[in-house]
């Protein structure tokens, strides 16, 4: 049983809406498993709809979508913007999100993460956003 814990791999958290699946989540997803186990926390619909436009493909597809992408592990959903709740849950190792949330709708949002993080320990990780790419953008060329 020892070698099991000294086996065990660190555990990282990822959220992510997903709509719309580009280079820019793998970027991410790619940058966090280097770290370790990636438990990605799927937005649900309600929790995009709080701070964005209803999401065009229900949260049902897109965990389908998600489980086919080989950096994540296991797939938990998150019923609101706010992680906390689900990283007391969990008590990852290190949350990675792209560096673009220091500013706008999700400032508080990260300010709340690196709070719980310190409690045990945790790290944040935010690789540079991947440039000229969003749902978002997408969405508006459609």
């Amino acid at each position: 049983m020892k070698n099991k814990k000294k086996n065990k791999k660190p555990q990282v958290y990822v959220a992510m809406c997903g709509d719309i699946i580009h280079h820019g989540h793998i970027n991410i997803l790619k940058i966090a498993y280097r770290y370790g186990d990636v438990t990605l926390g799927l937005l649900s619909d309600r929790a995009i709809k709080s701070y964005k436009k209803d999401p065009l493909i229900n949260f049902k597809h897109r965990k389908f979508v998600f489980q086919s992408i080989k950096y994540i592990k296991k797939i938990v959903k998150q019923n609101q913007l706010d992680y906390v709740p689900t990283l007391k849950r969990l008590k990852p190792n290190y949350v990675v999100h792209g560096d673009d949330w220091k500013k706008g709708v999700q400032k508080k949002v990260r300010e709340k993460i690196l709070v719980a993080l310190k409690k045990w320990n945790g790290k944040l990780i935010e690789p540079r956003y991947t440039k000229k790419i969003s749902s978002s953008l997408i969405k508006k060329k459609l």
